[in-house]
C-alpha cells in the first residue's frame, strides 16, 4: 500500500489524560480489550448489512461479513479485522481522535482510584476502542469505508500520548484492521489457546463468525528410523470460526446457561457489572417478534441527561437496522438494555416509520409489560437475593420509574404497586402501597402524603404534627420527581390519596366531635386577628385561618385543592418556565403562645410577617426579602 498523505492531530483536550489512565491503572481486567474491540467489528458489520439494504454494491465481491483475529509472534502483534462497512479519513479522526459524545468530563468525576471499580467505567462510558492501549504500545488502524476507492483508505496510528498520525493510503479490502503492538508484558495474547478462550468467554454470541487461521500439528523431521521427537502448531491458509456464530436471542432458552445471558448483556452494554435480571421470550401472534431485555445494576452516568441517547437495539429477520430504538421502550424504562429482532417489520425501517407503525406500537407495549412483569417478581418473592435486587433497582432506577405515573396511564396501577417509600414511622425507603394499606388506623379514608424538598424536611413538615399526635402514617415523598408525579395519581386501589399539604385537614372518622366544636370556637375567637394577619399579609396570602393539623408550631402555608404546590413552583422556576402568581394559605395555630400573643401586640405587622417568612422556610422557601426578615428578627429579639 501506498502512502499519499500524512498529517499529524492533537487529541481532544482530555483524552490524553484518559488514555494515561487507561494505559497505567485499568490493569484489573485487561482481557476485556478484546472484547471491546471485537464488538466494535461486529457492529460495523451490523451497520454494513443496514446500508446494504439500499447500497448493494456496498459488498463488492466480499459478501460474506466476519471478523478475522490473527497474530504475528516475530512483530508481536495482534490484528482484528472486519469487512464492515469501515471508516473513511474524516471519520477516523473524529470517532478515533475525540470522545466528545461519550461523556469524558463525567468519566474523569467519576473515577475512585480503585482499579476494579474504574475499570467498570470503560464500557460505562463508551470509550471501549482505548482499552486497546491497556495491553499495547501502540495502535495502528487501517480501513477504508465502504463504497469508496482502494486509494481512499486511512491508516490511523498512535502511542497513546499526546498526538495521533493519519495518512491515506491505498487498501484493497473494505472494512477495518487493528493492529495492536503488543506491551512485553500482554505477549500472552499471541498464544492462540489464550485468544480462543477469551472469545469464547465474551464474544461467543456475536451473530457472524469470528475466524482464526486454522493450525495443524506438524512433527519435527526425524532422522531414518528414528521416532518423531516432538513438534509445533502450524498456521494453514485455511480460516476456522471458534464461536457459535448464532445470534443469542435466536435460540432456545433452555440452550443458555445464566453466564451466557451475563456475558452477551456485558458485551452488548459495555457494562462490566451483571445484570439484575433479564427476560427472553418470543412472541407470536399479529407482531411476531423476539425480545431479550436487561436490567442493569447500575444507573447509567447519562441517565437523567435530555440529549442522551437511550433504547433497544433493533434487528428485523436478525439484520441490524439500529441502536438505541427509543420507540420500543417508554422512557420512565429508558435504562433497560436488550434486543428486539422482528419478523414483520420492513427491512428498510426508517425512524419515522418507527414513530407510526402499529407493529412497534405492539412491540413497545409487550416490552413494557415484560419489565414491569420482571419487577413485580423480584418486588414480591420471599428469596433474600431477589429481594436485595430489587432494592438495588430501586435505589438507582426508582426517580425514573415515577415518571411513568404521569407517561403511562395504562399500567399506571402496576407502577404504583412498585414504588417505595420512607414514611413518618420509618426512614427506610420501603414501605409500598400495598403496606401501607395494610396498616392504616382503622377509620382511616385516605392514604396520607407530603411532599418536600429533602427527607429531613419531609419528616419535620409541620403538616404531619396533627397527623403523628394520633399515630397516622404518612408517606415521605422527597424526590424532585414526587411533586410532578402525584398530580396524576388520585386513588390506589380504590382508596384515594390525600396531600396534607393541601386543602383544609380533614381526618374524617379519626376526628372526633369535640375537637372539631373546638376548632369553631378558636375560629369565632380568633376572627379579629385571623381578620389583621389577613390584612397586614394581602401581598402575601390569599387566605388566612384557624387549624387543628399544628401541635407544636405556630403556623403553616398550605395550597388550595388543584393549584400549584411552592415544591413545584420552584420546580418550575429553576427550569425557567413560566408560573403564574399563587399566593399560599397562612394556617395559624390557636394554642401557640406566639399567635396568642398576636392580639394587642404593638409589633403586630412584624411578628405577622415573622411568622409567615417562617412557614415558608418550614416548607423549604426563603423570605422574598431576606433582609427585611433578619430586620425584623433583631428588632424583635432587641424587645
Amino acid at each position: 500500500m501506498s502512502e499519499l498523505s500524512a498529517q499529524k492531530h492533537s487529541f481532544q483536550a482530555e483524552v490524553a489524560q484518559l488514555l494515561h489512565l487507561v494505559t497505567h491503572s485499568l490493569y484489573s481486567n485487561p482481557e476485556i480489550f478484546l472484547r471491546e474491540l471485537i464488538s466494535n467489528a461486529s457492529d460495523a458489520c451490523d451497520k454494513l448489512r443496514f446500508e446494504g439494504i439500499n447500497h448493494p454494491e456496498y459488498y463488492e465481491n466480499d459478501p460474506d461479513l466476519h471478523v478475522r483475529v490473527h497474530f504475528n509472534k516475530d512483530n508481536k502483534t495482534l490484528t482484528i479485522s472486519d469487512n464492515g462497512i469501515g471508516l473513511s479519513q474524516q471519520e477516523a479522526i473524529d470517532n478515533l481522535g475525540t470522545i466528545a459524545k461519550s461523556g469524558t468530563k463525567d468519566f474523569m468525576s467519576k473515577l475512585t482510584g480503585d482499579q476494579k471499580s474504574d475499570a467498570q467505567l470503560i464500557g460505562q462510558f463508551g470509550v471501549g476502542f482505548y482499552s486497546g492501549f491497556i495491553v499495547a504500545e501502540k495502535i495502528t488502524v487501517e480501513s477504508r469505508r465502504a463504497g469508496s476507492e482502494q486509494s481512499e483508505g486511512v491508516r490511523w496510528i498512535s502511542a497513546g500520548t499526546g498526538e495521533f498520525e493519519v495518512e491515506q493510503i491505498n487498501k484493497e479490502s473494505r472494512g477495518t484492521d487493528i493492529i495492536l503492538h503488543l506491551r512485553e508484558d500482554a505477549l500472552e495474547y499471541l498464544e492462540s489457546y489464550k485468544v480462543k478462550q477469551i472469545i469464547n468467554k465474551y464474544s461467543d454470541h456475536i451473530s457472524l463468525p469470528i475466524e482464526m487461521q486454522k493450525e495443524v500439528w506438524q512433527e519435527d523431521e526425524a532422522a531414518e528410523g528414528e521416532e518423531p521427537k516432538g513438534g509445533q502448531y502450524v498456521k494453514t491458509d485455511e480460516w476456522e470460526a471458534i464461536n457459535s456464530a448464532s445470534a443469542l436471542w435466536t435460540r432456545s432458552k433452555s440452550e443458555i446457561t445464566d453466564e451466557q445471558y451475563t456475558e452477551f448483556y456485558k458485551n452488548l452494554s459495555h457494562d462490566f457489572a451483571a445484570p439484575l435480571a433479564w427476560a427472553h421470550n418470543r412472541v407470536e401472534g399479529s407482531t411476531e417478534y423476539t425480545q431479550l431485555l436487561y436490567i442493569p445494576s447500575k444507573a447509567p452516568h447519562d441517565l437523567f441527561t435530555r440529549e442522551s441517547k437511550a433504547g433497544i437495539k433493533l434487528y428485523v429477520k436478525r439484520v441490524f437496522i439500529m441502536d438505541d430504538a427509543d420507540n420500543l421502550i417508554p422512557n420512565y424504562l429508558r435504562f433497560v438494555q436488550g434486543v428486539v429482532d422482528s419478523a414483520d417489520l420492513p427491512l428498510n425501517v426508517s425512524r419515522e416509520l418507527l414513530q407510526e407503525s402499529r407493529d412497534v406500537k405492539t412491540i413497545r407495549e409487550g416490552n413494557t409489560r415484560r419489565i414491569l412483569t420482571v419487577l413485580d417478581g423480584l418486588a414480591k418473592s420471599e428469596d433474600a437475593a431477589d429481594q436485595e435486587k430489587f432494592k438495588t433497582f430501586y435505589s438507582e432506577f426508582g426517580s425514573v420509574l415515577k415518571e411513568g405515573l404521569g407517561e403511562d396511564f395504562g399500567n399506571r396501577e402496576r407502577i404504583l404497586k412498585l414504588l417505595r417509600y420512607a414514611t413518618s414511622n420509618n426512614d427506610e425507603i420501603s414501605t409500598s402501597l400495598v403496606d401501607y394499606k395494610a396498616r392504616m388506623k382503622e377509620g382511616q379514608k385516605a392514604i396520607y402524603f407530603v411532599t418536600a424538598d429533602s427527607l429531613n424536611a419531609a419528616k419535620n413538615s409541620p403538616q404531619l404534627e396533627v397527623f403523628k399526635k394520633k399515630g397516622i402514617e404518612v408517606l415521605l415523598m422527597s424526590e424532585r420527581v414526587d411533586e410532578w408525579a402525584m398530580n396524576f395519581v388520585h386513588e390506589f386501589d380504590g382508596t384515594p390519596l390525600q396531600n396534607v399539604s393541601k386543602g383544609a385537614v380533614d381526618l374524617g372518622d379519626l376526628q372526633d366531635a369535640e375537637e372539631k366544636k373546638a376548632l369553631e370556637v378558636a375560629a369565632e375567637q380568633f376572627k379579629p386577628v385571623v381578620d389583621q394577619l389577613s390584612e397586614a399579609l394581602k401581598e402575601k396570602t390569599k387566605e388566612v385561618r384557624v387549624t387543628t393539623r399544628l401541635v407544636d408550631s405556630p403556623a403553616c402555608l398550605v395550597t388550595g385543592e388543584g393549584e400549584l404546590s411552592p415544591q413545584l413552583i420552584r420546580m418550575l422556576k429553576d427550569a425557567g418556565q413560566p408560573v403564574p402568581d399563587m399566593k399560599p394559605i397562612l394556617e395559624i395555630n390557636p394554642e401557640h403562645p406566639l399567635v396568642q400573643k398576636l392580639e394587642g401586640s404593638a409589633q403586630f405587622d412584624d411578628l405577622a410577617n415573622v411568622i409567615f417568612d417562617q412557614a415558608l422556610i418550614a416548607e423549604g422557601g426563603l423570605p422574598e426579602d431576606p433582609a427585611a426578615y433578619i430586620k425584623r428578627i433583631n428588632s424583635l429579639l432587641l424587645k
